[in-house]
């Protein structure tokens, strides 16, 4: 391996792509990346791998200029990325390579810019379309770096241009006393959601919530770690599961749930006050609950979303018939059949697909086993629920899981007994 870096502009861990509900897994991404750079002889830096002390501003300004490459990723339209590109056109005449997923549409100032392009197959990449692009970045990053052409529309547009030249800084001035030193970070943005990914995966809510705090120092306004940070809360129920609810709630509100297209922060939303309605039966919690779960259905048009907004219905069709509301009800239950029809129908080829992660195959057939019950069918539920009871999830999980399926038991029996019978094939 040469002493060459490249320095790789790219959000880290999972990202929304607003434009059409995918979450995309930059970390699988960005380990393909730093495969075919390193079969290309050169040593791969991401943001979040820097140790240092402070923002990340000036060390990422430092690689943008000096790194021997560039590779920016612009999946899920990521403004930071663009804007980091942007300088590294300014500051560099070639040696820049622009990756983005297959479903990126460039926008009209990078319409001429080459973009290669990479595949997910649900969240990552499978491992066919994984090799095929490392094998074409590598191939790309040497042809780069031996012909030195200018890549950059900047120069090419102003051929008289001049790229700045990196200064070696001052030394102090004599007599003057030695700069003070900073204390370096010990741990990396990659190490922090390293240890954060591992607390979450073995729920351990307290050592989550640490990590995913300090993520956060990095880059405040990184709405994931946010995300996370405040699953991981809500999930603690500590010190209290009111004072959890509320503290998720509060770290969620900066990212503006009443107008925001993030899927992740929606469904989120509806949890905290699904929880909330749970425990008080305040009608204004039940009704945001529903709200954020439909607009994560719009976007998002998953099963998930699908199956957890028709319990909701189902609640409130409940709430309409104790007011003697029964046109209202009986439209609500339908509304909740419609969903959990949809349910049905997204979640089956995601549960028998054997390239699915088993986490989603898992999540599949937990929608699979609520739609069943709450449609009726008595056979399909007893099918789903071997599956999920079969499935690598902790007791505690399994529990909550059992949990909830009674509680949908009982509020679709008590309606069905209260309401004219309704065709729920």
């Amino acid at each position: 391996m040469t002493g060459k870096v490249c320095f790789v502009v790219q959000g880290f861990g999972s990202k929304t792509d607003f434009t059409d509900g995918r979450v995309l897994d930059l970390d699988a991404s960005y380990d393909i990346i730093k495969q075919a750079v390193e079969k290309a002889g050169l040593r791969c830096l991401r943001a979040d791998e820097i140790v240092h002390s402070g923002t990340i501003d000036i060390p990422m300004y430092e690689q943008l200029l000096r790194a021997d490459l560039v590779i920016a990723d612009l999946s899920t339209y990521n403004v930071n990325a663009a804007f980091e590109l942007g300088v590294r056109y300014a500051l560099r005449p070639h040696a820049t390579i622009v990756v983005a997923e297959s479903k990126f549409k460039s926008p009209f100032d990078v319409n001429h810019i080459a973009i290669r392009r990479y595949q997910h197959l649900g969240p990552d990449l499978g491992a066919k379309e994984a090799q095929r692009f490392q094998k074409e970045l590598t191939a790309a990053i040497k042809a780069i770096l031996t012909e030195a052409k200018t890549d950059s529309p900047v120069y090419a547009l102003l051929p008289g241009l001049k790229p700045p030249v990196a200064e070696a800084p001052a030394p102090p001035a004599a007599g003057a006393p030695p700069p003070a030193r900073k204390l370096a970070s010990t741990r990396s943005a990659r190490d922090w959601l390293d240890r954060a990914q591992r607390a979450m995966a073995a729920e351990d809510w307290g050592s989550a919530m640490r990590a995913w705090a300090e993520l956060r120092r990095f880059n405040p306004s990184d709405s994931h770690a946010t995300q996370q940070l405040a699953q991981a809360t809500f999930r603690s129920r500590r010190p209290s599961e009111a004072k959890a609810t509320a503290a998720a709630r509060d770290l969620l509100a900066p990212l503006s749930p009443a107008g925001t297209n993030d899927p992740e922060t929606l469904s989120l939303w509806a949890a905290i006050h699904q929880r909330q309605w749970e425990r008080s039966h305040q009608p204004a919690d039940l009704a945001e609950a529903l709200a954020a779960h439909e607009r994560a259905f719009v976007l998002r048009e998953d099963h998930y979303n699908a199956a957890q907004l028709a319990p909701l219905l189902l609640a409130r069709a409940a709430a309409h018939l104790r007011a003697s509301r029964a046109d209202e009800a009986l439209a609500d239950r339908a509304q909740a059949h419609r969903a959990w029809r949809e349910a049905r129908e997204l979640a089956v080829p995601i549960a028998g697909r054997a390239e699915a992660t088993p986490s989603a195959r898992y999540w599949a057939c937990v929608s699979l086993w609520e739609a069943a019950i709450g449609l009726g069918d008595v056979a399909a539920e007893r099918r789903w629920a071997r599956r999920v009871r079969s499935g690598s999830v902790s007791a505690s999980a399994l529990a909550t899981r059992e949990a909830r399926s009674e509680r949908l038991r009982g509020l679709a029996a008590e309606l069905n007994l209260k309401l004219p019978s309704a065709s729920t094939a």
